[in-house]
């Protein structure tokens, strides 16, 4: 093990971190204690802040990548493989007897009206796992469901691509994410918000003078 050569590829350190991961697993080992609280709002905090939330550029495509689980919906707007936004959803009722299909594109339809200001106007990228949707508006016979959905996504100029299953990770993920909201009108929606604001808010609290005057605002 000591002399284990360094990973010169994800795959090698895929592999290296696999080996040390079967020596983590024991009965009962899962501990929850401060410092796993701590790390896990530190990681939560790392993605949906800049550097890997970024900010839209109207000058580079979008890109939706979406996915459907047996309890919600999940997709992640993307631009140069960075996320822009985030979007997750429980769904309930007849919903969740919806067959694969139909839940694939309720979740196609959710994220491009969510993100609607993003896309309308745009050429943008759709990725999803069900390869069938790649033809759905080629389709002359579908359920009236199908053809109401169908029809929210005319006026939009988008690409339909397939990818794997096993390589939608973050749609996926967000999919099958626990406590999902179940209220329909409620996506879980993340937006990056800019260093300088950060450092404004920091730094008007050192100004005596604007600190006052905020403050005799903040009385009315």
């Amino acid at each position: 093990m000591s002399d284990w050569p360094f990973p010169k590829n994800l795959k090698a350190l895929r592999g290296f971190l696999g080996l040390l991961g079967y020596y983590r697993m024991r009965k009962n080992a899962f501990k929850w204690e401060d410092s796993a609280v701590e790390a896990f709002q530190h990681l939560k905090t790392a993605v949906t802040e800049a550097p890997v939330l970024a900010l839209p550029n109207f000058s580079q495509p979008f890109v939706i990548e979406c996915d459907a689980s047996g309890v919600g919906i999940g997709a992640v707007l993307m631009q140069l493989k960075q996320p822009t936004a985030y979007l997750s959803k429980a769904l309930k009722g007849k919903a969740l007897h919806m067959s694969t299909y139909d839940k694939e594109l309720f979740a196609l339809v959710t994220a491009i009206q969510k993100w609607r200001p993003y896309l309308l106007g745009q050429s943008f990228i759709v990725r999803t796992d069900q390869q069938s949707l790649k033809f759905m508006l080629e389709q002359k016979v579908g359920t009236p469901l199908q053809q109401k959905w169908i029809t929210k996504l005319l006026g939009y100029d988008f690409t339909m691509e397939y990818k794997k299953g096993c390589e939608n990770k973050v749609a996926d993920a967000l999919s099958r994410k626990e406590n999902l909201s179940s209220e329909v009108t409620l996506s879980l929606l993340s937006i990056p918000i800019a260093s300088w604001v950060q450092d404004l808010k920091s730094q008007y609290l050192l100004d005596v003078d604007l600190k006052n005057l905020m403050a005799k605002w903040t009385a009315g």
